[in-house]
Formats: structure tokens, C-alpha cells, sequence
């Protein structure tokens, strides 16, 4: 059948060539693998729990079928590159380190998890490995993301922001006034749309006027854009990487739309995922364009892996994703008297802009 996402129309190359490529260790593509895993696992638990209502409360956006487009990207981070993203953002949040107790634990609104119990699904945050979560309002970390990219630039930094979102965020006006002014100040910021086709459940199609692509909007702000094939876990690193450098070496930005694919609905509650799109068409992609697949495969042909090799690597992700729930479920909740902690950095640090409401900046 044909897919319904559309993929770049560039000649065939091959990607693991890249500079950025040739430089992997086996141990750095068995790395990908098991961080792959690890998403679909801690997704796959996390959904089960949902599901049978030992997890209440709360939204569930998962990742799966995505893994390759998180950590891809991500496994370019260097000292001063940031990331931040939406609400789907359990692949984001495993794929700069965070742990799988801190971030199921949040999933049940204990007291352990990376929020304290506060934030939920949509909102994980690791400041200590630049991930600045996690955000709920449909394109409202497109901003943020330009302003940590702006900070990078006013310290003299040598970094970027990567701020990915859905196709769904594409038609917010926040998003481009943020394009606007990345490209007017010459911002480091990297968007990443992660087409997945049906932003909350309508086709691209049908919620997006477009000629090619959604990054060819960045044309009408003088920005440069590419196309990614996001199953392809070596032209997500080698046109990412491209993109990175033009914000590390030139300071400007740059639009890269990600095709990929979910399997699961806009959320857990998504009760129509097969509705506004066939059964037969989630198989296809399933089939012929699933990341794990395909990079295990590769591995594979490469002889970097054996099957024995890949199926521990499964295993081992499996158990460590129940041992997270298992983790989430004899935590703690958070006191009553700590509901107002946390809630603002200045205040809880009693600092002077806590103390007076003002903050002063200088340079």
C-alpha cells in the first residue's frame, strides 16, 4: 500500500558514509539500539499500567514507532547544546539519560519522579542534561527554545537548541513569530518537526495547506530546511549534524521535518486511532518502516550484532522497564504541605529577584 507520509524525493545515499558516521564503534550503533529499546519498552510497560488503571491521572502520549528520531538527534548533544519538545516526550527524556525510575515514577505522580509527582507524562525536565522538557500547550516550547538558544548566544557559547514538535504545532502563530526572529537575530535554534501524519487525529492533508513539505515554510523567513527519512537512523544523525553545525559555526537556523510514523493513538484515551487511519496502514509501517527493526537489521548485515546479542538487549530492556514500574509504584506521593514548593526556581532558592519579584540582568 502507499504511505501516507510523505518521505524526501532525493536519489539514494548512503548515509552511513556520513563523516559523522564513519566515526561510530560498534559499541556506539549497539548504544542506539539498546536506547531504542529501552523507549519501546518503558512505553510499551508504561501503557499496560495505564491501561489496567494502576497509573491514574494524568495524559499518556507515547512514542512508539518514533525511538529513531529522539535518539538520533540526541546522540549529537554536545557540552552546550540544549534540547527541548512537547508533550510526547518519553523518547526524548531516556534519550539524554534521564533514568527509567525517575520517569515512570512521574508517570504515577510519585514524589521520586523527575517532577516530583507534579508535572505527569507531559512534563519531564532534566536540567543537569540540558533537557528543558516536556510542554503541553501545542507549540508553546517553540519560544522557549529560541530563548535558550538566544542565551547560548548572548554567553558566547558555542551550542544549540534542538525544539522539536509535531506537524500539528506547524499552524501556531507562536511558531512563527519564533521563526521570525530566529532568523532576524541569527538564533542557533534547530526545530524538528516529527511528522507523524495526524497531528491529535487529523491527516496532514486535511489540517495543513501545503505545496511540498511542511519545512518549506522556512523559505518565506530566509531559513534553511531539509527533509528526513526519520526510519533511517543514519541520515537522522548525518542531516541533523548538518543542521548543527550551521547553528555552532554560523549562528543561524534551521527547519528539519522528520517523516515518522506512531503506532498508537494522539494519547492512550485516543479511542478512534483506527479510525481516522486504517489498521492495514498501521501494519504497513509496522512492517516495512519500523526503527528498531530496521536498525537491528543493519546491525545485523553489518555483523556488528548476532540475534542472541539483540535478544538480550530486548530482554534486558524489558526487565528494567518493569523494574521502573514496580519502582513507581512503591514510591511515595508528595506531601500535601509541598505543593507549593517547586513552582518557582527563585522563590524556593530565597534569592533576591524570590525575595523583591524583580530580576536584574547584566553582562
Amino acid at each position: 500500500m502507499e504511505a501516507t507520509i510523505k518521505k524526501p524525493n532525493a536519489e539514494a545515499v548512503d548515509y552511513s558514509q556520513a563523516e559523522v558516521n564513519r566515526s561510530l564503534t560498534p559499541e556506539d550503533k549497539i548504544r542506539f539500539l539498546r536506547d531504542m529499546m529501552r523507549i519501546r519498552k518503558f512505553e510499551q510497560v508504561a501503557a499496560n499500567y495505564y491501561q489496567n488503571k494502576r497509573m491514574v491521572g494524568g495524559f499518556l502520549h507515547l512514542y512508539i514507532g518514533q525511538e529513531s528520531v529522539a535518539v538520533g538527534t540526541l546522540s549529537l548533544m554536545g557540552e552546550n547544546d540544549h534540547c527541548i519538545t512537547a508533550y510526547r516526550d518519553h523518547g526524548h527524556a531516556l534519550a539524554v539519560g534521564m533514568s527509567m525510575n525517575e520517569c515512570m515514577a512521574e508517570l504515577f505522580g510519585k514524589s521520586t519522579g523527575c517532577s516530583k509527582g507534579k508535572g505527569g507524562s507531559m512534563h519531564f525536565f532534566a536540567p543537569d542534561k540540558h533537557f528543558w522538557g516536556g510542554h503541553g500547550i501545542v507549540a508553546g516550547q517553540s519560544p522557549l527554545g529560541l530563548g535558550l538558544a538566544f542565551g547560548l548566544k548572548y554567553k558566547g557559547l558555542k551550542g544549540c537548541c534542538m525544539s522539536y514538535m509535531g506537524d500539528g504545532a506547524v499552524n501556531q502563530g507562536v511558531f512563527h513569530e519564533s521563526l521570525n526572529l530566529a532568523s532576524l537575530w541569527n538564533i542557533p535554534v534547530v526545530y524538528i518537526i516529527e511528522n507523524n501524519g495526524y497531528s491529535m487525529g487529523t491527516s496532514l492533508e486535511r489540517s495543513s495547506a501545503i505545496k511540498n513539505c511542511l519545512a518549506e515554510r522556512a523559505e518565506g523567513y530566509n531559513i534553511e530546511w531539509d527533509m528526513v527519512t526519520g526510519d533511517n537512523l543514519y541520515e537522522v544523525r548525518a542531516k541533523t549534524k548538518v543542521a548543527m553545525d550551521r547553528a555552532h559555526n554560523e549562528s543561524r537556523p534551521t527547519i528539519l521535518e522528520i517523516a515518522t510514523y506512531r503506532y498508537e493513538g494522539h494519547s492512550v484515551a485516543d479511542a478512534k486511532k483506527k479510525v481516522y487511519r486504517t489498521a492495514e496502514e498501521i501494519e504497513f509501517y509496522k512492517t516495512y518502516h519500523d526503527p528498531l527493526r530496521l536498525w537491528r537489521k543493519q546491525l545485523l548485515d553489518e555483523g556488528v550484532i548476532t540475534e542472541e546479542c539483540a535478544g538480550k538487549i530486548d530482554r534486558e530492556a524489558r526487565d528494567e522497564a518493569e523494574a521502573s514500574a514496580e519502582f513507581g509504584m512503591g514510591s511515595d506521593y508528595p506531601r500535601e504541605q509541598d505543593i507549593l514548593s517547586d513552582v518557582y526556581y527563585e522563590v524556593d532558592r530565597g534569592t533576591e529577584a524570590g525575595r523583591t519579584g524583580k530580576h536584574f540582568f547584566s553582562e
